[in-house]
């Protein structure tokens, strides 16, 4: 099989694809409240052309595929969508990432697809600051369909938790908390600047360092463990099932392990979570251009994956994270 390798020899075998940009909260991290507006629903990827991708991408080595908005749950195929990329013998893993209020519906049939793992993102225990983080008054059925989650079996769960400070950071151990009975992940993440120009500038940032910092003096018997590439800082607790980890997302200090490429809901190409433009699928998928075509795009998009990230983006920041899916 001819594997995706970028120049700086890093194999390329994971695929996070935004099925939709439009989501159903509004978090003052992510986007505006008028933000759907600019939604542009002809460019949407259809079911087929991501179906397409993911068959391109299954002969160029791909083992993983997490699916991502906005909403992904937004998108009412989204269960053949899982079911479809499970039945490409080169993908193990087949996920997606979640703020969970359409869980419910979805949970069972997903289930029954073949998903396995969901990130669940949830930045707060706590009704009313549900509220003023989401802009949305759901707390109640999004904390249900959690229970739901972990009541689930044979599905890797991890919590994303975006802390910022004045804001949640005083929740961390109510979030550490639910490592003790349950086999999950809780991910702490740093804020980063897609937040469409509203709370990035506020003071609220809490880096990776002083998260750490924080767990350490809050939990002394906290033991480090191995993480995955992004979970760059990762740890249990004795007599806890679960484990925490600290995703320094805007610090990047994962870049050199990254192995990962980016579908855009308008299908383009993004080989980098600061890369701005990206290189578009769209003409060649609608117009019928081959399988060959289509992974030479792939390889080019691979071959300008920047060592480093942040540092290659310079200026060069897009408006919200619903644009790219995380």
């Amino acid at each position: 099989m001819d594997h995706l390798v970028d120049t700086f020899h890093r194999t390329v075998d994971y695929v996070r694809i935004a099925v939709t940009s439009r989501c159903n909260l509004r978090c003052t991290y992510c986007m505006r409240e008028e933000h759907e507006e600019r939604v542009d629903t002809e460019s949407l990827l259809k079911t087929q052309e991501i179906h397409t991708i993911i068959e391109v991408l299954a002969g160029l080595g791909l083992a993983k595929v997490r699916f991502t908005g906005g909403e992904p749950l937004l998108r009412k195929d989204i269960v053949e969508l899982v079911s479809k990329a499970k039945k490409h013998s080169s993908v193990k893993t087949v996920s997606l990432t979640t703020n969970g209020l359409l869980l419910d519906r979805f949970l069972p049939p997903l289930i029954d697809a073949g998903i396995d793992a969901i990130n669940f993102s949830i930045d707060t225990l706590d009704r009313e600051r549900y509220l003023a983080i989401t802009r949305r008054d759901d707390f109640c059925r999004v904390r249900d369909n959690l229970d739901r989650l972990l009541e689930a079996e044979n599905i890797t769960v991890k919590l994303n938790v975006v802390l910022m400070r004045d804001i949640n950071s005083d929740e961390i151990r109510q979030f550490v908390d639910l490592t003790r009975d349950h086999a999950i992940t809780v991910r702490f993440m740093e804020l980063q600047p897609f937040d469409d120009n509203q709370i990035w500038r506020t003071g609220r940032f809490l880096g990776a360092d002083k998260i750490q910092e924080i767990l350490k003096n809050m939990y002394p018997a906290l033991v480090t463990i191995i993480g995955h590439a992004t979970q760059y800082f990762s740890y249990t607790l004795p007599e806890h099932k679960g484990s925490i980890a600290i995703i320094p997302a805007f610090t990047r200090n994962f870049c050199s392990q990254c192995n990962k490429v980016r579908i855009t809901s308008n299908g383009k190409i993004i080989s980098c979570l600061y890369e701005k433009e990206g290189l578009d699928l769209l003409p060649l998928l609608r117009g019928n251009a081959d399988r060959q075509a289509l992974a030479d795009l792939f390889r080019k998009a691979v071959s300008q994956k920047p060592e480093d990230g942040r540092h290659a983006a310079r200026d060069s920041i897009r408006t919200s994270m619903s644009e790219i899916g995380g």
